[in-house]
């Protein structure tokens, strides 16, 4: 990529119809943040802010099809794979991928859904471990899914997050690889998440936004590092420019009604800025952009 040339980062992962999580979102945050977004296909569900009613895995082979089309025409600066759902789908993405690795490439290991239903089999976990935590520059679990990975409990405070993360950090090779642990589903006033290389632990820390439109955080998130990874170059620095970015989309999720239970966030609360308080629906402007 060419020092001026605008990131093509591809995300992997599901559907879901609310477009509050899964590749919707991913496109809208890679969008949202400078760079081109690229999106195969890897599982659909059929799901609201309410609840997941069905998932349904796209076939391995096709899954990797999409990715060696897409590769065989547009570079690729950054990948972000989330819902995978499947061994074979994730043997299937692994394959794709070591063919042409990208320079930067985030893993959201997607297990649960925030409505507490299941994305990933749990026959799949091992699958997780073996074939796309190695390829991966950046891992980016909560708790509970930490926990999984282990094959342990969720840390259930600070104290216990910071071996977590150690923890998860064994699970990688011992070439720059990064964990961001999520901390938000620690109670208390501020977010704390974790980002840890093996030698450095830096703490991430914003305020706790009271909403219950946060549908599709952990998607947005890793989502936001792999549009910022190939910006800056730099974990840490994208790491902190991402927490921002989410911290903001959350703090204007209410501007939005999409559905009744967990919405989601803002992820254009930059962006969409109405010309005067009576606009009309889908009268917005662009930032620095000239009312006629």
């Amino acid at each position: 990529m060419t020092a001026r040339a605008i990131p093509n980062v591809l995300t992997v992962a599901g559907v879901d119809p609310s477009g509050g999580a899964g590749v919707l979102a991913d496109v809208k945050a890679i969008s949202a943040l400078g760079a081109y977004a690229c999106a195969v296909v890897a599982a659909l569900t059929a799901q609201n802010t309410r609840a997941v009613t069905g998932v349904r895995a796209v076939e391995p082979d096709f899954v990797g099809r999409q990715i060696a089309t897409l590769f065989d025409d547009v570079r690729i600066d950054a990948a972000k794979i989330g819902m995978v759902g499947e061994a074979a789908v994730i043997r299937a993405v692994a394959d794709g991928l070591a063919r042409r690795p990208p320079a930067h490439i985030v893993l959201d290991p997607v297990m649960v859904a925030k409505s507490g239903d299941a994305l990933l089999e749990k026959s799949a976990v091992g699958a997780l471990r073996e074939a796309l935590l190695p390829m991966a520059t950046v891992i980016t679990p909560n708790l509970p899914e930490a926990g999984v990975l282990l094959g342990a409990r969720a840390a259930e405070s600070v104290k216990e997050m910071y071996r977590v993360a150690e923890r998860v950090r064994a699970l990688l090779p011992d070439e720059p690889r990064w964990v961001y642990l999520k901390g938000g589903h620690l109670p208390g006033g501020a977010a704390l998440d974790l980002l840890y290389n093996g030698d450095k632990m830096i703490d991430l820390v914003a305020p706790r936004i009271e909403t219950k439109n946060t549908h599709g955080t952990g998607c947005t998130l890793s989502a936001a590092l792999a549009a910022l990874l190939p910006q800056t170059g730099d974990v840490p620095e994208a790491a902190r420019r991402a927490k921002a970015y989410l911290t903001e989309a959350i703090r204007h999720a209410d501007r939005l009604s999409v559905g009744t239970g967990h919405g989601p966030v803002h992820h254009f609360y930059a962006l969409w800025k109405r010309k005067e308080p009576d606009a009309l629906p889908g009268e917005f402007d662009r930032p620095g952009a000239k009312h006629r």
